[in-house]
């Protein structure tokens, strides 16, 4: 029993001793290591979210009205899960796929915004052709919303739930224009013997 338990520590030993291997891969591969919220999910729920958004009838409402292609600035979405997720790669997916759809015209926020008025500012005392002030383009509809997460657990088998809301508010009546919710399930099951 006891040359049992010394073989054990000891492949365990080597094992933990295995030197690391990495590899690159395809960025667009989709991996889920641990099950928590990964690059994948982010990708995935900004590219489904945005095209139900674009394909509801608030789009063609607003430029039938209008006469022009909206205006979208992506506000906060907060975290208010128990993990930590890089909302702001969420936040820059959702842009991406607003961008690229060429139904709407984005709009700069926050610390871009800031950053391009301190240039601007700049450029009135050192160019000859510097860009004019009050020439900005304001958003017609703010995308904003949540990441919430349920995690339930028994023994090795881990389910981990996230419920992603987000909303597209009408800047001028603050009418919410068009509702989103993505869910995902994960069930994490671990090994017995914890390898």
């Amino acid at each position: 029993m006891k040359n049992i338990f010394v073989i054990c520590i000891s492949l365990l030993m080597i094992a933990g001793c295995a030197p690391v291997k990495v590899g690159r891969m395809d960025s667009a591969a989709e991996v889920d290591l641990s099950g928590y919220w990964n690059d994948t999910d982010s990708r995935l729920v900004a590219e489904e979210a945005i095209s139900d958004c674009l394909g509801r009838s608030w789009l063609p409402d607003f430029s039938a009205s209008a006469g022009k292609k909206p205006r979208v600035i992506v506000g906060t979405v907060k975290n208010m899960s128990s993990e930590h997720i890089a909302t702001d790669t969420f936040v820059k997916d959702m842009e991406r796929e607003l961008i690229n759809s060429g139904k709407v015209t984005f709009v700069a926020g926050g610390a871009e915004r800031e950053e391009i008025r301190q240039e601007r500012a700049e450029q009135q005392k050192f160019s000859g052709d510097a860009k004019a002030f009050f020439k900005e383009k304001s958003a017609d509809f703010m995308l904003q919303g949540g990441i919430n997460s349920i995690l339930d657990s028994a023994g090795k088998t881990t389910l981990r739930y996230y419920q992603i809301e987000l909303e597209l508010i009408d800047m001028e009546s603050n009418e919410k224009v068009w509702i989103g919710q993505k869910k995902i399930k994960k069930l994490v099951k671990r090994s017995k013997f914890g390898l």
